[in-house]
């Protein structure tokens, strides 16, 4: 919001001015034991350093000093940036990286020097150490200077530089330099605090909270994808066992029912398209539980059912597995096979190719499938929901689907799982 302050014309009649100033002093006030901790610490290395640039070996002295203080800085680093994080948090309004935890304070510490946001917390107090006395060396020169400049009709002489400047009207010039760089002042304070709250969130952040809810949201899509893949080998089971031993029987039983019955009879013909009709449904509903669950896919593999995908296609297509003859983990299997079923399908359809070539090859833990075709390409996600589905779909098992497909062709498909 800060940033976006400081873009709009109108910032120096808001409240950010003011705000900026606000919170930078209070940063300074906040900063002032942190750094002088910081520093009385790290006295012993700046000895150790320059008797070193010197061509001097440091004393023993400064040497178990210098062990002393990384000592004390690693065990007081995070009791002290702990909470210098949360107060800068309720300050910026930051919410809360830490997982709640029920135990005693010694587990409490042990857990948080653990996770990643209290070192995190830590780098953020060393940098506000570091910059601390930038801040004020910088904030005492402006002040000064505006002051000195604002009041210098009123001086009697002052030095700026070189420079000597006596008061009095002749000294009106500088005031008015002075009243010109007041919002060049504001500015800077405005920009010097946009970068204090920029380095916080990022220092500061939920980045932890936030990671772990990512994390549950992929192992939820995974589940979801699971129980979808269980579902449909629900539904195909049922389809199989009952639906079409069900039809199969009506089909046969319409067939004896056919022979049986005089051919001159008026329910002959009827009954015979009946026979016929259930014979074409049992011929769909087939293809319907192949679809569902394809058995070569089950029973064979990934390879066997690629191979019967090419045979079945419109498109001539030519498959190459590679080395791989094994049985693939069950997601990887189902995901590929319905991506290049998907692959083939959109080609007949839509590419207007003369050939295909299927890809199945391992690449260390990753198996890798390419569908290329020769067809006219221009294929976008943007414009059908086919390859979008592709991709959650491939998304879902933890893989990654990408697709080259130049106007005119050729159009390769390639996935990553």
């Amino acid at each position: 919001m800060l940033i976006d302050a400081l873009k709009d014309r109108r910032y120096l009649r808001t409240a950010w001015p003011w705000w900026s100033l606000l919170q930078l002093a209070v940063t300074a006030v906040i900063a002032a034991p942190v750094a002088f901790g910081f520093w009385i610490l790290a006295l012993p290395w700046l000895v150790a350093g320059q008797e070193v640039t010197e061509g001097r070996e440091p004393k023993p002295a400064v040497v178990v000093l210098m062990l002393l203080s990384a000592f004390l800085f690693a065990v007081a680093g995070p009791a002290v940036a702990l909470p210098l994080a949360a107060l800068e948090r309720r300050r910026l309004r930051l919410p809360a990286p830490h997982r709640p935890l029920v135990s005693g304070p010694v587990a409490w510490f042990l857990a948080r020097c653990r996770e990643e946001s209290t070192w995190r917390a830590v780098a953020y107090a060393v940098l506000l150490a570091l910059a601390a006395p930038l801040l004020w060396l910088g904030a005492a020169l402006v002040l000064v200077l505006e002051v000195v400049l604002l009041l210098s009709p009123w001086l009697a002489e002052w030095q700026l530089g070189d420079l000597v400047i006596r008061g009095g009207p002749g000294a009106t010039p500088f005031m008015l330099l002075g009243l010109a760089g007041l919002p060049a002042v504001l500015y800077l304070a405005g920009a010097a605090a946009a970068l204090h709250t920029a380095l916080a969130r990022r220092l500061l952040g939920a980045t932890d909270v936030l990671r772990d809810q990512l994390t549950e949201v992929s192992l939820s899509r995974s589940r979801l994808a699971d129980a979808f893949d269980a579902e449909r080998r629900r539904i195909e089971r049922d389809l199989h066992d009952g639906a079409q031993h069900r039809l199969t029987s009506l089909t046969l039983q319409l067939g004896m029912a056919r022979l049986d019955l005089p051919g001159d009879s008026p329910a002959a013909e009827p009954l015979g398209r009946a026979h016929e009709q259930a014979k074409e449904l049992m011929v769909v509903l087939r293809d319907l539980v192949h679809g569902i669950r394809p058995q070569t896919l089950a029973d064979l593999g990934l390879p066997a059912a690629l191979w019967e995908l090419a045979a079945n296609s419109p498109v001539p297509v030519a498959v190459d597995t590679g080395d791989i003859v094994d049985r693939l983990p069950e997601r990887v299997e189902t995901t590929a096979y319905f991506v290049a079923a998907e692959a083939l399908t959109n080609v007949a359809k839509h590419a207007h190719a003369t050939s295909v070539q299927v890809r199945l090859d391992r690449a260390g833990d990753v198996i890798v499938l390419e569908v290329l075709d020769d067809g006219r390409g221009g294929a976008d996600p943007v414009h059908g929901s086919g390859l979008t589905g592709l991709a959650d779909r491939v998304a879902a098992a933890g893989g990654k689907l990408l697709l080259a497909s130049p106007a005119g062709g050729p159009t390769l498909l390639r996935v990553e799982l």
